[in-house]
């Protein structure tokens, strides 16, 4: 919410692509972003994963292990990229998703999974007057809204399973080796 409502501002009728759409951020970004109206085209890296987005509401599925997952992405944008981008990834995702914005458009990110460091072109940025915005949690006066739409069955949360905190470690080894479908 405070990625795509509050700091993005998606609208209805905007494109929106998320990164990582089977991930527990990933996932509720696909449910909030259709409920605006907005067009959503997700990445996933299997087969169960891009089934996942599709479940959720995604209009269209890219896998990003391909290799030419970017060019499948500028054509799904009809060549004008997107006007939200998703992106918690960092390093692997960021020139794809730095790449696949439209003019105007607005990159959100909330993590780097893949690492803390990335590179940004300053001119492709200030040319197509693109934003790069952070996000950590929505604001407080979100949640009757969020809680009115999953009480009502308006979204799902994505829980792949749930373990005692002394299965810490395997969680981890879990969300590490990719095998996690939303959250654990």
């Amino acid at each position: 919410w405070g990625m795509l409502v509050t700091k993005a501002k998606l609208q209805s009728g905007e494109t929106c692509l998320v990164i990582g759409g089977a991930s527990g951020v990933g996932s509720a970004a696909i449910q909030i972003a259709r409920s605006t109206g907005a067009r959503v085209v997700a990445t996933a890296g299997s087969a169960s994963k891009l089934e996942l987005a599709r479940s959720l509401g995604a209009d269209a599925v890219v896998d990003h292990t391909q290799p030419d997952w970017a060019k499948e992405l500028k054509k799904l944008s009809g060549g004008r990229g997107f006007d939200v981008v998703v992106e918690h990834v960092g390093p692997a995702a960021w020139d794809v998703s730095m790449r696949s914005l439209a003019r105007n458009g607005r990159l959100v990110t909330c993590g780097g999974t893949t690492g803390p460091t990335v590179q940004l072109q300053l001119p492709h940025l200030f040319i197509k007057n693109q934003s790069v915005l952070g996000s950590t949690m929505g604001p407080k006066s979100a949640f009757p809204t969020i809680l009115n739409r999953l009480a009502r069955g308006d979204w799902q949360p994505v829980i792949d399973r749930v373990l005692p905190l002394s299965k810490a470690r395997e969680a981890h080894e879990l969300l590490e080796s990719r095998a996690v479908h939303g959250k654990i």
